[in-house]
């Protein structure tokens, strides 16, 4: 279903006088992305003027029927485009990001290609000539980059400080902030990071592990995956005290390995302060 959406959006911007280029970006042309029966079309449409497009979604239907959708005017990104991510009724996502020609070919024109088509692009359709002078995407932009030893340790500070307010909140039976303090923060800001930086030290620095550590399961060994997975909780209190404690062990191995290799200080006073502030707080 994908293919003949792709089909019909390429087949209406060859017959339609005001569409002058259209790109196809994004994980369907990045060789280091995944990519299964889920993954969005991302299409970008360069229009002589966009406004009518912007303002006007009959045209969407023209490709079948959207069941939801979202939009972001021209403000959003800096008077660059507009977006319109619509999901059509046959379960195909399309992310149609809408340019007109003047905007477009001035960021065609700047020296260092933009991220989203650093990703990775292929050029579909261009009547005018807009392209050949694109940079060829790098596939760079989504490679870990190792740390500097001052962003290494103020995660981990940032990371022993916030665990404080987990203890606090389970203490507390306060749920709801517990569980956004531990998957909103805990996880997402310091322990998909940590994991990244594994990953990548271990592949010398050429390695994605795509949005949210998406790849995780793939790069780690069985044993740590399982150990990562017990760390989701669901709403027991006890057990997301255990949860909270199987997380602070996996980011100090992890933590304390990445410091060795590449050779910078681990916090140790600050990891058994809190350790033990934390046991407290439990037993109080």
């Amino acid at each position: 279903m994908r293919d003949k959406k792709l089909n019909q959006i390429i087949d209406w911007a060859q017959e339609n006088p005001d569409v002058r280029t259209v790109l196809l970006t994004s994980s369907l042309v990045n060789p280091l992305a995944p990519v299964d029966k889920y993954s969005d079309l991302d299409i970008e449409l360069i229009f002589e003027h966009n406004a009518k497009y912007v303002q006007d979604n009959s045209w969407l239907k023209l490709f079948g029927r959207p069941i939801a959708m979202v939009e972001e005017d021209e403000s959003a990104f800096d008077g660059k485009h507009a977006m319109k991510m619509v999901l059509y009724e046959d379960h195909v996502k399309v992310d149609f990001k809408l340019y007109s020609v003047s905007s477009f070919s001035t960021e065609v024109k700047q020296p260092i290609l933009c991220e989203d088509w650093d990703i990775g692009y292929k050029v579909l359709l261009d009547k005018d000539g807009l392209t050949p002078s694109m940079h060829p995407p790098s596939y760079q932009v989504s490679v870990i980059k190792k740390p500097m030893e001052a962003r290494f340790t103020q995660l981990l500070n940032d990371f022993w400080w916030d665990t404080t307010y987990v203890a606090k909140c389970l203490a507390r039976e306060d749920l709801f902030y517990a569980k956004f303090m531990t998957e909103n923060v805990i996880r997402t800001d310091y322990m998909v990071p940590l994991l990244e930086w594994y990953i990548a030290m271990q592949h010398d620095w050429k390695v994605t592990t795509n949005k949210h550590g998406r790849l995780f399961k793939e790069y780690l060994s069985p044993a740590l995956w399982s150990r990562i997975e017990q760390t989701f909780a669901d709403a027991d209190l006890s057990r997301n005290w255990d949860s909270l404690y199987m997380i602070t062990d996996l980011v100090s191995e992890i933590g304390n390995e990445i410091a060795r290799k590449l050779g910078y200080a681990y916090p140790v006073q600050l990891e058994l302060d809190v350790r033990r502030y934390l046991k407290e707080v439990r037993s109080a």
